[in-house]
């Protein structure tokens, strides 16, 4: 009761509201875009039902084996050996439980590889270990590093925060472009259902389209050496009036040359 006060006074103030992983939580994170919502869906509604009958079953029927079939009770045990009706029902059932998850799953996949018309488009690139970003069409880039936990201020997670965000307006569809400089890398983020492969010398796409104002955060997903642990993502979904006014200044802090592709702030420091 008092988490959902927060978030509500947070709200009414204007403040950005964080979602991450929380202490002793239970379940995915909370759906901001429809492909999270498909994915809640997927697991909540089908496969937990379908898992929870499985192992109800199994369960039983180990039970009765043991109970029916004891030794005690048994003394001559069955030379039985083959049962048709058996055989038929527990391969039908199977193809029937596995057609049942492929039908919502198949309409899933299209749907995060079916790309939208994109309002934005962003470029994630994967180094060792951090991430780097640019806005082809604002001609701007920046790199996002974690912030050690000695500089967190208060409200900010612990390896997750970084110090530049990637900055998208709400309900835009947003259009991600993922590669890697060095190694395979992941980027991830739990609240909008994306999680995409960063290959070096590849380019791989997805998209989301945050319906919440808020910072949601992620983790690179690929095992990407030691400091893989260490490789937060960070995307703060702003009003459009506000990602106007973020990205003036953006122009001006992390404009880029585009014959050398470098960031200003960087040549000024050399």
């Amino acid at each position: 009761m008092l988490k959902k006060l927060i978030v509500i006074i947070l709200a009414i103030t204007g403040s950005s509201v964080s979602y991450s992983n929380e202490k002793w939580q239970l379940g995915l994170n909370e759906p901001v875009t429809s492909l999270m919502r498909d994915i809640i869906f997927l697991h909540d509604v089908i496969l937990l039902p379908i898992i929870f009958a499985i192992s109800a079953f199994v369960l039983f029927l180990l039970i009765y084996s043991i109970i029916r079939f004891r030794a005690s009770k048994n003394p001559n045990p069955s030379t039985t050996s083959h049962n048709t009706f058996l055989e038929v029902v527990w391969t039908l059932v199977p193809c029937l439980i596995l057609i049942v998850i492929a039908v919502p799953s198949f309409k899933m996949l299209y749907k995060q590889d079916t790309i939208p018309k994109a309002d934005l488009t962003i470029k994630a690139i994967g180094y060792q270990w951090y991430w780097g970003y640019e806005y082809p069409d604002e001609k701007i880039t920046f790199e996002a590093n974690m912030i050690d936990t000695k500089n967190l201020k208060p409200g900010q997670p612990r390896l997750l925060e970084t110090d530049n965000h990637v900055v998208v307006p709400v309900n835009k569809v947003v259009k991600v472009l993922i590669t890697a400089n060095d190694v395979l890398h992941a980027w991830t983020i739990p609240s909008f259902g994306v999680k995409r492969d960063a290959v070096p010398g590849r380019i791989n796409e997805t998209w989301f389209k945050a319906e919440k104002e808020g910072i949601y955060y992620g983790q690179c997903s690929e095992l990407c050496g030691s400091r893989h642990a260490f490789m937060p993502i960070t995307v703060k979904v702003v009003s459009e009036k506000q990602y106007a006014d973020w990205l003036k200044d953006a122009k001006k802090k992390f404009a880029k040359y585009p014959e050398n592709n470098l960031v200003v702030e960087n040549i000024l420091k050399n």
